[in-house]
C-alpha cells in the first residue's frame, strides 16, 4: 500500500518506475532465449561442445551469465535445445520443397540440394551435426538423427516408383533412401573436414547424379542458392 504524503494523500509511483507489462517481459524473454541459442549454435559449431563454457555463450550472446542460467539449467540443456532446433528445421525445409509441386524425384533432388545449402550456411545445422558426433560427451539424450529424413525419402521414392521413373537398386525405395541419407550425411561430414563445407553442394549433386540420375533430356529449371 502506498505510504501517505505529508498532505495525507497516497504517494503515486513515478512513471519511470512502473513495472513492465507481463507481455513485454515475455517478449523480452523470448528474444533473449533466441539470442542465447544462436550464440550457443555458433560456439558449438566453431569450438565443439567440450570447449564451450556457459560464459562463452553469455559473452557471445551479449547477455549476463545469469541470464543464460535463467533460461537453461546447464550446458547440457543448451546443447539439447540447439540440437532440437536443428531437427525442427529439417521437416520445415521439406515442407517448403514439397510446396513447389515438383514430381517426387525432383522433390528429392531439390530437398537434398537445399539441405546441403543449409549445412553450408546455417550455424544451427552445423552445430546440430557436430553435437551428434560429440553426444557421448554431453550426458543428455539428443533427438534421434537421420530417421525422419530417411523416412521422408522413402515416402517420396515410393510415390516415384513407376514405369517412367525406375529406381536403381532393384526398385526398392527403402534401400535407395538409405543410400541417399547415408551418402548425404557422410559426405557433409567429409566436406566439413576437408573444405569447411565449401564444396558440399557439388558433392551432393554428384551423389544425386550417381544414385538417381535423370533420364536423358530432363533438366531442372530451378535456380538454387550457391
Amino acid at each position: 500500500m502506498p505510504r501517505p504524503t505529508p498532505t495525507g494523500q497516497p504517494a503515486t509511483q513515478p512513471a519511470n518506475q512502473s513495472p513492465p507489462k507481463p507481455e513485454l517481459k515475455q517478449e523480452r524473454a523470448v528474444r533473449t532465449r533466441a539470442q542465447i541459442l544462436s550464440a550457443a549454435a555458433k560456439a558449438f559449431a566453431d569450438k565443439g561442445y567440450p570447449a564451450v563454457t556457459m560464459l562463452d555463450i553469455a559473452e557471445l550472446a551479449g547477455v549476463t551469465k545469469g541470464a543464460v542460467y535463467f533460461h537453461f539449467a546447464n550446458k547440457e540443456s543448451v546443447a539439447a535445445a540447439v540440437a532440437e532446433q536443428f531437427y525442427e528445421r529439417l521437416p520445415k525445409l521439406a515442407d517448403e520443397v514439397e510446396a513447389l509441386g515438383l514430381d517426387p524425384l525432383e522433390t528429392i533432388r531439390e530437398l537434398l540440394i537445399r539441405t546441403a545449402v543449409m549445412f553450408r550456411d546455417d550455424e544451427v545445422a552445423q552445430a546440430g551435426a557436430r553435437l551428434q558426433i560429440e553426444k557421448s560427451l554431453i550426458g543428455v539424450p539428443l533427438p534421434l538423427p537421420f530417421v525422419g529424413y530417411t523416412d521422408l525419402l522413402i515416402e517420396l521414392l515410393v510415390r516415384a516408383k513407376g514405369p517412367e521413373d525406375a529406381l536403381p537398386g532393384g526398385n526398392k525405395p527403402d534401400a535407395v533412401a538409405r543410400v541417399l541419407a547415408t551418402g548425404f550425411f557422410g559426405l557433409q561430414h567429409v566436406s566439413w573436414i576437408l573444405t569447411d563445407r565449401a564444396d558440399i553442394v557439388e558433392r551432393v549433386e554428384e551423389l544425386i547424379a550417381t544414385v538417381i540420375p535423370r533420364p536423358p533430356g530432363r533438366g531442372h529449371a530451378l535456380t538454387r542458392p550457391r
